[in-house]
């Protein structure tokens, strides 16, 4: 995690980074200039009760900062406390990070402190508490009081435009739609939220296996899987199992979008994440030399995506 200062984190630097990816009207759906979001249902299901009352927590001592931002960085830095990679309970990780938020020593000493309640005395990077809490502390002092630059104190966190991308639309997922949102199914939620934490996975032809490779099917199969729900393994296949959508029904949270030359003819498939900065957004393993990424999508039927069309979306559940 490298520190960022100055005008270099503003969110103009880290929008020209991302290009059209994961920035901008996401800040409303994550709570930033209103009250903070509820936690949807993939939040309750992928995050332990105790973590997710600790972001929750450690996010209102900084007025503006949500909650689902540093719940994002912990579910992608350890999955929550959970993982047991090197660094994460002892020790530290090729790049020298420490704990469940992955703090390199000298940035954890300078947050660390006031001790949070039922906190290590003195404060440990291993520590959930003291761990989240300083977390929390770096963020609002880079941009997070206030919600006046979360991308940028997202980027502060960890100098990388894909993070700040993984990180915000995984925040977007954790927070539950409003009322007068789309109506979201839970598998669904539960599905794109996994997709978005196997950012940065390589894609690999016939790739069905989280940290090793994905293809786009075999990233839809095992997100849903992990929501409880069995698809057939191909794109072509995912689409003719599944409820078609009518033409211009607005999508929610963990639908799939499918594109080709036709309903017939289905070559790549993602999961759709919702609209962030006025695009459509969906989740996929991309092709050949690319990673898991979230990127925007065409809204209407029959647009262009690269060589191929917008063909559908179904919703499995």
């Amino acid at each position: 995690m490298r520190r960022v200062v100055g005008a270099l984190v503003a969110l103009g630097l880290v929008v020209g980074l991302l290009g059209t990816a994961v920035v901008g009207s996401a800040m409303a759906v994550l709570g930033v200039g209103g009250g903070a979001p509820a936690a949807s249902s993939a939040a309750t299901a992928d995050v332990p009760s105790d973590m997710l009352d600790l972001y929750q927590a450690a996010a209102a001592t900084c007025p503006g900062l949500p909650w689902t931002i540093v719940a994002a960085i912990g579910t992608v830095e350890s999955d929550n406390g959970q993982s047991a990679l090197p660094g994460v309970h002892a020790g530290a990780n090729a790049a020298g990070a420490e704990g469940p938020m992955q703090f390199e020593p000298a940035t954890f000493a300078e947050y660390d402190e006031p001790v949070p309640p039922a906190g290590a005395v003195p404060p440990s990077p291993y520590d959930p508490t003291d761990a989240v809490y300083a977390a929390a502390r770096l963020l609002c002092a880079n941009g997070g009081s206030g919600g006046r630059d979360v991308a940028g104190a997202v980027f502060a966190y960890n100098h990388s435009a894909a993070y700040v991308a993984q990180v915000l639309a995984l925040a977007q997922s954790l927070a539950a739609p409003s009322a007068a949102g789309t109506p979201v199914s839970a598998a669904g939620e539960v599905a794109v939220a996994w997709a978005l934490s196997q950012i940065g996975t390589p894609y690999v032809w016939g790739g069905e296996t989280a940290g090793v490779g994905f293809d786009c099917s075999g990233l839809v199969q095992a997100a849903y899987r992990v929501a409880g729900v069995a698809l057939p393994r191909v794109a072509q296949d995912q689409y003719d199992a599944t409820p078609k959508l009518a033409p211009g029904a607005p999508l929610a949270p963990g639908d799939l979008v499918f594109f080709g030359a036709g309903p017939d003819s289905i070559d790549h498939v993602g999961l759709y994440v919702g609209v962030v900065n006025g695009q459509n957004v969906m989740v996929d393993a991309p092709h050949t030399g690319a990673d898991v990424r979230a990127e925007p999508i065409p809204a209407t039927l029959g647009s262009s995506f690269g060589s191929l069309l917008y063909v559908g979306a179904t919703r499995p559940i």
